[in-house]
């Protein structure tokens, strides 16, 4: 199968390094040109959860002139517009787009531009993964990829694409209820993007934190009821054994929001703590420890990104 990943950051890296390991023609795409070209150069290596290992893949800064079968986004959330229209250029009257981001909200900027019969929505629980250096991904875990049609497109058609991830190594299924399994995310993202950022600990620190592990649990909690109250069939039914579950996997990992404030960089907090009070007042409710988490990132992130370049 002819794959393109957009978004060749840290998962990027390991979907691509998996799928090529697996025996698919792989090429990806990203705007990090040292990371480009160091794949270039000395092909993509990843290690970790997965083992070590280093890949020869075609990378590109920008999408190539070619019909692909699937197109994965894994850009961050608030690159997705700017991916959706360059995948355009990638796709035929049967491609395929699986978007996978953290948080709530892109799979409907994707929709919009790839059409809703042509994308499956996925999300990736608990990798851990990091970008240390061009040319290389490591990852803490690979618990699962789930994923499911965002409208028309046919079961049967998400399934094939999940049999594909599942031959190269992922716990990869196809599900009816995506809603519920993003939601069920979010519940443990909520607990650790927020608090590791501002604090800097890690996954595993703040769990076992005497006063940061109090306010993990009331964010998790606070979002689960946010998913009851809209509905949301959730896969789990406490939420303080699922966020516990998922630390103690991966007790060392530093979540993306925390990585991108350590780099100067703008974080996807409000597509994650920040998700939840916006969805909490469709119903009628407020969600004031994620709000308040959310203004505590982006202050920092205010305080710390990197001036902007002159000249």
């Amino acid at each position: 199968m002819n794959i393109c990943i957009v978004g060749c950051g840290a998962m990027g890296s390991i979907y691509a390094a998996l799928l090529a390991s697996s025996g698919h023609s792989i090429c990806v795409v990203d705007t990090n040109k040292a990371h480009i070209e160091a794949i270039n150069t000395r092909g993509l290596r990843v290690w970790g959860a997965s083992g070590d290992r280093t890949v020869t893949v075609e990378a590109f800064v920008e999408p190539p002139a070619q019909t692909m079968d699937l197109v994965v986004c894994a850009v961050k959330a608030r690159y997705v517009a700017a991916a959706a229209r360059s995948i355009v250029r990638l796709m035929g009257p049967d491609t395929r787009v699986l978007g996978i981001q953290n948080g709530l909200g892109s799979a409907e900027v994707l929709a919009a531009h790839v059409g809703e019969d042509h994308l499956i929505v996925g999300i990736a629980q608990g990798f851990g993964a990091s970008l240390p250096e061009p040319g290389c991904a490591h990852h803490n875990d690979m618990k699962a990829i789930r994923m499911g049609a965002y409208a028309g497109l046919d079961h049967n058609r998400v399934e094939e694409i999940a049999d594909i991830w599942a031959a190269a190594g992922f716990d990869a299924a196809a599900t009816p209820n995506i809603t519920g399994m993003q939601w069920g995310k979010l519940v443990c993202n909520v607990a650790y993007s927020a608090p590791c950022a501002i604090t800097g600990l890690t996954v595993g620190e703040v769990l076992e934190h005497p006063q940061m592990s109090t306010v993990s649990r009331m964010a998790a909690r606070e979002a689960f009821d946010t998913a009851r109250a809209l509905g949301v069939e959730l896969p789990f039914a406490d939420p303080t054994e699922e966020i516990t579950q998922f630390a103690q996997r991966m007790r060392t990992a530093k979540p993306s929001v925390l990585l991108d404030l350590e780099a100067g960089r703008p974080s996807e907090v409000t597509v994650i703590n920040g998700a939840v009070p916006s969805q909490a007042q469709k119903v009628g409710r407020q969600a004031p420890v994620n709000a308040t988490l959310t203004a505590l990132v982006q202050t920092l992130e205010h305080k710390y990104q990197s001036p902007a370049p002159t000249g």
